[in-house]
């Protein structure tokens, strides 16, 4: 394959999908057929010890399918995507000098966005400010906070959810630093060329309320698995502030709440499973605003038959 520039590029399969869709299993299923290694493209697989909440691929799944940048970091460290691009084109060599094809897995659509369009020009993170964020977020709350980044940045108030606490720091935080809306910066990428050609494939149910029914499913399933103790283990293991990036993904967050007595049970576990419905839907809409995306549906029968008439089709 080839750009517009005549350079050819490599062959790159991106497997995309909200939470809950599918795509590990499906993932697994195309790697038996085709000349595939997996990477993995989520921003709370990388962690270890966060497995059960993550619904990260256990070791029977592993050992028929290995995949890439899974358990690369303490739960006490802060894995940024300008690093996660960095991990995956060294992985993604690594697959291709092997004469393989990279396949890219997961929902976090930051992370697919930075691999393949490069990175803004962004000041690091500084404590400082985040903690006066937080001293703020702590007395006005995050819906607050959400209506000041609306006064600065209203276009990256109208991206960020209201319940999205650590995107709402995080544009504070630029626009602190900065004195320049988050918004504006993201323009200018600082983009050395992405040298593969990626097949975007999205895996979802065509009916939202079938992906809801998962999602519960799926919470309620965590719980019994023993998601309460993985947490109680993090917190007592590392010492992990509530603020700690591992600790504010979507379940995580809800069960720190439970844990430290700001929740009954019941209320962690709703707002857990909103939060994830919540989450669902911000990766359909950046999946939806790409043209290029290949959805696969359920309805139409086997999704490895579709993925893989696809492929093959693309790489012929």
């Amino acid at each position: 394959m080839a750009t517009g520039t005549g350079i050819a590029r490599k062959p790159a399969i991106f497997l995309m999908g909200p939470t809950a869709s599918g795509k590990t299993e499906l993932a697994i299923e195309l790697v038996q057929s085709l000349p595939c290694e997996i990477v993995s493209v989520d921003s709370a697989l990388v962690y270890r010890g966060l497995d059960i909440g993550t619904a990260k691929p256990d070791a029977a799944e592993l050992a028929r399918a290995p995949h890439r940048l899974i358990d690369i970091c303490d739960p006490a460290e802060v894995y940024s995507a300008a690093r996660f691009r960095e991990d995956a084109l060294r992985e993604m060599a690594e697959i291709t000098g092997a004469d393989r094809i990279p396949l890219l897995v997961g929902g976090t659509m930051l992370y697919f966005r930075a691999l393949e369009q490069g990175l803004s020009n962004l000041p690091a993170a500084d404590p400082k400010t985040r903690a006066a964020l937080e001293q703020e977020a702590a007395r006005v709350g995050w819906a607050g906070m959400h209506r000041q980044l609306a006064e600065v940045d209203p276009k990256a108030a109208n991206r960020i959810h209201p319940n999205d606490p650590q995107r709402i720091q995080r544009a504070l935080e630029v626009y602190r630093l900065t004195g320049q809306p988050l918004s504006s910066l993201q323009g200018r990428r600082n983009l050395s060329p992405f040298p593969y050609h990626p097949l975007k494939l999205a895996r979802a149910p065509r009916e939202r309320s079938l992906l809801h029914q998962r999602i519960e499913a799926r919470f309620h399933r965590m719980l019994k698995q023993g998601f309460e103790q993985e947490v109680r283990q993090l917190l007592a293991r590392w010492d992990l502030s509530p603020e700690m990036p591992s600790l504010r993904l979507v379940g995580y967050r809800q069960m720190v709440r439970y844990l430290l007595g700001k929740w009954d049970r019941e209320t962690m576990i709703e707002k857990g499973v909103v939060a994830t419905r919540q989450l669902a839907k911000r990766q359909f809409t950046w999946l939806r605003a790409d043209p290029e995306v290949h959805w696969l549906d359920e309805e139409e029968g086997n999704i490895s038959a579709q993925a893989l008439k696809i492929i093959r089709s693309a790489f012929s």
